[in-house]
């Protein structure tokens, strides 16, 4: 029988369907608004809009083939609403922070090549021989030459700021800066035109320079990954295969599902939606959400959720909640909330600036005012010392001594397998005294491991794992890691062998029936006490008793030792898991920690964050799961493993890759030394601009040497800095 589709749905593997993007959305009303709009147009079938992912789904009518037409209309048509709109794959979010580096090293480039060329021009100058007039002038017209486009295109990057800041009413570092280049080149063109001696196209192109290596720096320090919720949103598949009532299935977008319609799921497929299921058994893995590794048998009536992962046997799920309304998306929306209160944390240097900017322009103001009401060398020279001080106090070591730090720190955290993803990640990690562990795949390796098997006779593991062999099941998979463990032979069973999903294994073995799965396939007696502590298997071999397999998470192997160095050093150590609460308990218990909470869904796990941030805690989360994303974002600084989700490493400020917890300690002593380091550094350039602006006040220095000056102070700075890679880390295991 043919499939019948409904007019309010498209197929998403259809020719005739486009995404897009939208910006500027903010309410449903905006949804009706655009899809009202779009609808009206003939060319377009069909439209749905999608709050949360900002994505919107167009599909196009017969009679109207050209896409790139059709595409560029609705674009159009979104512009005239006051919306912003381009091609689903045309998205330039992930390649704009790759084009405005580039553009800074071509700038520094430019600015570099300028400088070397202008400087072999100014040395025959330097040197003090005798050079004509003519000579002179010809030399200085063909650095201005050099300079002049240079400038205007290596200082845009400076410019632009500086400007933004003005129509703002307001004042930033960029603004001194683009005065102290634009002055230096005004006055060098005035004293090329009236033959002077001195001219500062080399002071003004150098500054530019040196400015641009500190400001390519920082930029290398933001670039991160793209944005969370996309990366969210690849957990959830873009189309379902949805059951009608006469039994027949067909390909549908998510966008454009309904409350109530039945989507079938087949095993080793993510399912699309949070819904109920209705008719089949499985097994699911819902560690994305829960955190839990081990998948949990689900059977009819139990809820499951977009994004977690079917198993083993096939499901068919009524649909409960809509694209847009899932839990995923709640977990989205709790992500962009948390995000936005961790922007608020102010870097050292965007302090620095608030006080440094004014205080230069006002510096450089009283020193050519000085000038000309005290001294009788007229405006012309009063400008040049004025023009010496803003170059002498241009915050190059300044901007330099938090990115240098951090380009430092972050190629030594590296050699120590922790990469640094948030630019002032280790400003705040500095600053931490709390500590929310998740547990697994965190103080646990998310790796099940057999509880008693050593209570357990090697031929009885032996048979266990000649059934398990055959199977993909992480407890399987964990049996047959014990018997490896134990140097007991693994021999796949040569019977035919049976499995039933979401139950267990059967086969003839010696003509007796051998079972291994839960307690109802292995029909273990109901008196026997249900055990909520472990994740269980039982062996059940015909007329013997069912002998218990127990399974609980593998712990690192250094979780004790770091958790307890943390905790001698005086930070406060919390467990925040979705596992089961006896579980979590055990695990605390264990590792000494007295604060804990078990069974935790993302916004538990934020609420408990925002109770300790409002007693004034500083919290450094450290997790692993989809659950934990939210978490991650909301603490003061994050940290996952490289295990993790995609998800959560893109939430977090730093990614571990061994397998040790030490890592966590070793990113903290470097956060720790790279502060005390950023602060020497703020204290030299202090002592530089104490010592040197009175000189270029005075007028002893004119802007070449000022620019030279300031020069060797970034100079210093970056020395200081590279004092980190001398110091010793102390491991966990160390008394210190």
């Amino acid at each position: 029988m043919p499939v019948h589709k409904s007019e309010n749905t498209f197929d998403h593997k259809s020719p005739e369907l486009e995404h897009f993007l939208v910006e500027g959305l903010h309410c449903p009303s905006c949804i009706r608004e655009i899809e009202g709009a779009l609808q009206k147009n003939p060319i377009i079938k069909n439209a749905r809009l999608n709050l949360t992912t900002q994505r919107l789904a167009v599909e196009w009518s017969g009679d109207s083939p050209d896409a790139i037409a059709n595409s560029n209309e609705v674009i159009g048509t979104l512009k005239d609403l006051g919306f912003k709109g381009y091609l689903f794959k045309d998205d330039p979010s992930a390649a704009e922070d790759d084009k405005e580096g580039r553009w800074l090293l071509i700038c520094m480039g430019i600015a570099g090549f300028a400088m070397m060329n202008i400087m072999l021009l100014s040395v025959s100058d330097w040197a003090g021989t005798d050079m004509g007039d003519n000579t002179r002038s010809f030399f200085h017209w063909i650095s201005a030459l050099i300079a002049l486009p240079a400038s205007a295109i290596a200082g845009l990057p400076f410019y632009k700021s500086a400007w933004g800041a003005l129509k703002a009413r307001s004042l930033n570092m960029d603004v001194p800066i683009s005065l102290a280049v634009i002055l230096s080149l005004l006055m060098s063109i005035m004293q090329s035109l009236n033959h002077g001696a001195d001219t500062y196209y080399d002071a003004a192109v150098m500054l530019l320079f040196f400015l641009l290596i500190g400001r390519f720096l920082d930029r290398k320090m933001r670039n991160h990954a793209r944005a969370t919720a996309h990366n969210l949103m690849s957990y959830r598949p873009s189309t379902a295969t949805v059951v009608n009532q006469d039994g027949e299935t067909e390909s549908r977008t998510i966008e454009l599902l309904n409350t109530d319609m039945v989507v079938r799921v087949a095993p080793g497929e993510r399912i699309p939606v949070d819904g109920v299921i209705i008719l089949g058994t499985s097994e699911v893995d819902s560690s994305l959400v829960t955190g839990e590794t081990i998948p949990v048998k689900s059977t009819i009536e139990d809820k499951v959720f977009a994004g977690t992962m079917n198993v083993s046997g096939a499901l068919d799920i009524k649909v409960t909640a809509l694209s847009g309304k899932t839990l995923l998306d709640e977990i989205i929306g709790l992500m962009e909330t948390a995000e936005q209160g961790r922007a608020k944390y102010v870097r050292l240097a965007d302090k620095a600036a608030q006080i440094y900017a004014p205080a230069v322009h006002l510096l450089a103001l009283i020193t050519f005012l000085g000038w000309m009401i005290f001294s009788t060398v007229g405006w012309e020279q009063s400008l040049i010392t004025a023009i010496a001080v803003l170059i002498i106090t241009c915050p190059c070591a300044l901007g330099l001594a938090v990115p240098v730090v951090q380009i430092v720190a972050s190629s030594r955290l590296f050699k120590n397998g922790i990469l640094v993803k948030a630019p002032d990640g280790l400003e705040r990690l500095a600053e931490i005294d709390t500590i929310a562990f998740d547990k697994t795949g965190t103080l646990t390796l998310g790796q099940p491991e057999i509880a008693n098997g050593d209570n357990i006779e090697p031929a009885t593991l032996a048979l266990a794992a000649s059934l398990a062999k055959t199977s993909t099941h992480p407890l399987c998979r964990a049996l047959i890691v014990a018997c490896h463990e134990r140097d007991i032979p693994t021999i796949a069973t040569t019977s035919p062998l049976h499995e039933e999903p979401g139950m267990g294994l059967k086969a003839t073995i010696d003509d007796k029936e051998v079972r291994l799965g839960n307690r109802d396939w292995c029909h273990v007696s109901m008196d026997i006490q249900k055990n909520t502590r472990y994740s269980e298997l039982w062996l059940k071999v015909e007329g013997k008793e069912a002998v218990f397999l127990a399974f609980q998470d593998r712990m690192r192997k250094d979780a004790a030792q770091v958790v307890a160095w943390f905790q001698n050093k005086g930070f406060d150590i919390l467990l925040l898991s979705g596992d089961r609460p006896d579980v979590v308990a055990d695990v605390a218990n264990k590792l000494g920690i007295a604060d804990y909470l078990g069974a935790a869904k993302p916004q538990d796990k934020i609420d408990r964050l925002e109770e300790l941030k409002a007693e004034g805690k500083k919290i450094l989360m450290v997790g692993d799961g989809l659950n934990d994303a939210p978490a991650l974002s909301a603490s003061y600084v994050s940290i996952s493993p490289s295990t993790a989700a995609d998800v959560s490493q893109n939430a977090a400020d730093f990614i571990f890759q061994s397998q040790d917890l030490e890592s966590i300690v070793r990113a903290w002593q470097v956060s720790h030394i790279s502060r005390k380091l950023v602060f020497t550094n703020f204290a030299l350039a202090a002592i530089y601009n104490v010592i040197a602006v009175p000189f270029a006040a005075a007028g002893f220095l004119t802007p070449l040497i000022a620019a030279i000056a300031m020069s060797s102070s970034s100079i210093l700075v970056t020395g200081n800095a590279l004092r980190l890679n001398l110091v010793k880390l102390f491991s966990s295991q160390d008394e210190k």
